[in-house]
């Protein structure tokens, strides 16, 4: 069965088809500006692994570029549950704000030049893109208000998308921080702990992704995202 499911069609194999098939499937049905916040949340979760991937090439590991994942083709780096069930359930059930995110990008910390000292890079590479393309949207709802006024009146949709590339980006940003693995910023609070600590984030590591859901439905990321996402997003709108 695995077999049939990674034979290659062309360029790409089964899954990979059915994937693309599931975004052609969203690209006809969604309106407008649901189809917009697909494209850009699918862009920042890209960009995102990108970075990190980029960023372990410049430390040594060539473990994401051996794979193919250095590469903003999105099919690459679909996740099936964040790339396509979760949307699609954000779709369907009619909520206003996509969210999602890729699969991550591998990284062997010993092919890095100093392990600790650039697992904190790559970690930290993926939340300053996401902070890039935020302040790259801001920039864009700037500049085209100063350049032409009338633009956001006649095309609002599109100023509409670039708020939204804000909001996700931050969010992304925020969320990606906190310090519970496999989060990035458990691999940034990593480089600072003492050896006792390190060895608990490597103890409660199988098990990050059940603290996440139990911490997301007690409202702690909720709390988090109102402390830290807020002020930076109406900074930039």
């Amino acid at each position: 069965m695995n077999q049939n499911f990674n034979r290659r069609i062309g360029n790409y194999s089964v899954v990979e088809w059915l994937i693309i098939g599931v975004f052609l499937y969203f690209f006809l049905v969604l309106e407008r500006m649901m189809l917009g916040r697909l494209v850009i949340l699918i862009i920042s979760v890209v960009v995102h692994e990108v970075a990190h991937g980029v960023a372990a090439l410049w430390c040594g590991d060539f473990t994401a570029k051996y794979q193919g994942r250095l590469t903003l083709n999105p099919i690459r780096h679909v996740d099936p549950v964040g790339s396509i069930l979760l949307p699609m359930i954000l779709v369907v059930s009619g909520s206003p704000f996509l969210f999602g995110w890729a699969k991550p990008v591998p990284v062997n910390t010993q092919q890095l030049n100093h392990p600790i000292n650039d697992m904190l890079k790559v970690a930290i590479a993926g939340p300053l893109s996401n902070i890039t393309l935020a302040i790259l949207c801001s920039s864009l709802i700037k500049l085209s208000q100063a350049l032409m006024p009338d633009f956001s009146q006649q095309v609002p949709w599109v100023i509409d998308l670039f708020k939204y590339g804000i909001i996700i980006n931050i969010v992304l940003a925020v969320f990606n921080m906190v310090p519970i693995p496999p989060m990035d910023g458990s691999r940034v609070l990593y480089r600072f702990l003492p050896y006792g600590g390190r060895a608990f984030l490597d103890r409660i590591e199988p098990y990050g992704f059940f603290i996440i859901i139990i911490l997301a439905f007690f409202g702690i990321f909720s709390i988090i995202l109102q402390l830290f996402s807020l002020p930076l997003i109406q900074l930039l709108l």
